[in-house]
């Protein structure tokens, strides 16, 4: 398993929600933080909390749909100088629930597509090249595992095609220290999910997070975080390499 003390992780969409659990629980493991909001301001309570755990923290905004704001705080982080080993892609947005999905306007599908599928993109292709000059690094892509609801068109196919890009691009990854993988919380209470959603955010720990752990340079799995509620990490970690197969092009997720 690996050991993030000290090594620097980014988490996109950390203001709230799933991506406020996983910058605490990494945080509480050691891990310093990159934090991003739609500002740097929306992050200001949680690296508080994670600071108070004894990590180093910084803050970063940039408003997804706009993909100028993903490049401008790209270079931002550069000048950091904090050498980025983990990139846990959490941010995303669900635009609308159409009754009539026969109504359902380009907007929608223009939407969701620069900030569910081309932001954590840019974010994949910006830090890869690192990770692959020090042969260390974990991405993990959020998805989501609805189904068979055209009411939510531009939703589902944006992440559709983020599960196809990271996947295809985690094939020439695999075999080396650099895992891509992507994770489905499950439907949980959130601003995006709702409040009539039937789990916790809590119950998307460890497993949205456990793509970051996993250190048997296997890429190219998609973590139902489900299945590891309520175990340590190390139980999870232990679970996703052992159940969960890599994707070959063959199956579909």
């Amino acid at each position: 398993m690996v050991d993030v003390k000290g090594r620097w992780a980014f988490i996109t969409g950390a203001a709230r929600g799933i991506g406020y659990g996983a910058a605490l629980f990494m945080a509480e493991r050691g891990c310093n933080l990159i934090l991003h909001g739609r500002t740097a301001e929306h992050c200001a309570k949680v690296a508080e909390e994670a600071k108070a755990l004894g990590v180093k923290v910084y803050t970063v905004g940039a408003e997804f749909s706009d993909i100028s704001q993903v490049s401008t705080m790209l270079s931002e982080i550069d000048e950091l100088g904090a050498d980025v080993d983990i990139v846990l892609n959490n941010a995303g947005i669900q635009v609308a629930y159409r009754t009539d999905p026969l109504t359902t306007p380009p907007s929608d599908y223009e939407e969701s597509f620069r900030i569910n599928t081309i932001a954590p993109m840019m974010i994949v292709y910006h830090f890869l090249p690192k990770m692959e000059k020090k042969g260390f690094g974990r991405i993990v892509n959020t998805t989501s595992g609805i189904r068979l609801e055209p009411e939510q068109a531009g939703y589902s196919a944006s992440k559709a095609a983020l599960d196809k890009v990271t996947m295809d691009l985690a094939n020439k990854y695999n075999g080396t220290d650099v895992c891509i993988n992507i994770t489905d919380p499950g439907w949980c209470r959130t601003d995006l999910g709702g409040p009539k959603a039937p789990n916790s955010p809590e119950s998307s720990l460890p497993g949205v997070v456990v793509g970051a752990f996993v250190d048997d340079k296997k890429s190219g799995r998609n973590f139902a975080a489900g299945s590891f509620y309520g175990m340590t990490i190390e139980e999870a970690v232990a679970k996703a390499e052992n159940d969960f197969p890599i994707y070959t092009g063959t199956i579909g997720f």
